[in-house]
């Protein structure tokens, strides 16, 4: 059996914390709210400099890009967000050359641990600091990196 003394002890130090608990908790409840109202401010909301919202690869103006489907962006992906299409095709030279077909990147599934950027020997990928990706069905949010008609860029 527990002794009186005991029980009171306990009681006094949930009692004790219950109130500190509850002092903080009205402390908050006194400072200041900051609300960003979100649709309204959409034109001058700026996230922060290290967020990490998107994948994209890089295109300069006339459309080339400098990823040359490697596959270590597609290795280092610790879930399989990222899947590399290319194919073998023969330079004028008659050396093989791998070129990029389709760069899929499920931004779905992405843990934004940036492995794929850090470890791209081309810098051909990025991420930007873009946040509304709400849509309805999985399959909207599976996108093509290269653009139509984009092409290696000429070292």
């Amino acid at each position: 059996m527990r002794s009186t003394q005991q029980y009171f002890s306990d009681f006094f130090t949930g009692l004790k914390s219950l109130l500190k608990g509850m002092r903080i908790t009205l402390g908050e409840f006194f400072t200041p709210k900051v609300t960003e109202c979100y649709p309204e401010n959409r034109a001058t909301l700026k996230m922060f400099d290290r967020f990490r919202g998107d994948l994209t690869m890089i295109h300069n103006e006339h459309n080339e890009h400098h990823c040359v489907a490697c596959g270590i962006c597609e290795m280092n992906c610790p879930n399989g967000t990222i899947h590399i299409e290319s194919r073998m095709e023969e330079t004028e030279d008659g050396k093989k050359k791998k070129v990029l077909v389709r760069y899929i990147y499920d931004h779905g599934s992405c843990i934004y641990c940036q492995l794929c950027v850090r470890n791209c020997p081309h810098h051909a990928i990025e991420f930007v600091p873009t946040f509304e990706h709400a849509v309805f069905t999985r399959e909207k949010l599976i996108e093509q990196l290269n653009r139509s008609g984009s092409k290696l860029a000429e070292k």
